[in-house]
């Protein structure tokens, strides 16, 4: 092998390991920059569990009024219910009345 390479230039010998040398600083860099984009990520993700865990405690301090607003929104459905019974009640009598004062 060492008799191959002493008749290839100098020059020529060179290229591969400087090509893979340069292919490894490459590969390198790449991986630096991808690790930092993942801490980002990694960031990113934490400050989106912190919210979240915020939100599912606001929404839990929240859920005793949620819970007395569903129930005051039945009464009132009821109520509105009673109301048009009520008033269908109401026109029958009328109706009735005016019918005993034509006599």
């Amino acid at each position: 092998m060492a008799a191959a390479a002493e008749g290839v230039p100098a020059t020529r010998r060179e290229e591969p390991v400087r090509a893979t040398s340069e292919d490894y600083k490459l590969l390198e860099n790449m991986n630096k920059l991808t690790s930092l984009k993942y801490l980002e990520m990694k960031d990113i993700a934490i400050n989106i569990s912190r919210n979240l865990k915020d939100l599912n405690q606001k929404y839990a301090g929240l859920q005793p009024y949620l819970d007395q607003i569903n129930v005051i929104e039945e009464q009132v459905a009821a109520l509105e219910q009673a109301a048009y019974r009520l008033d269908a009640y109401s026109k029958k009598l009328e109706a009735k009345y005016k019918k005993l004062e034509k006599r």
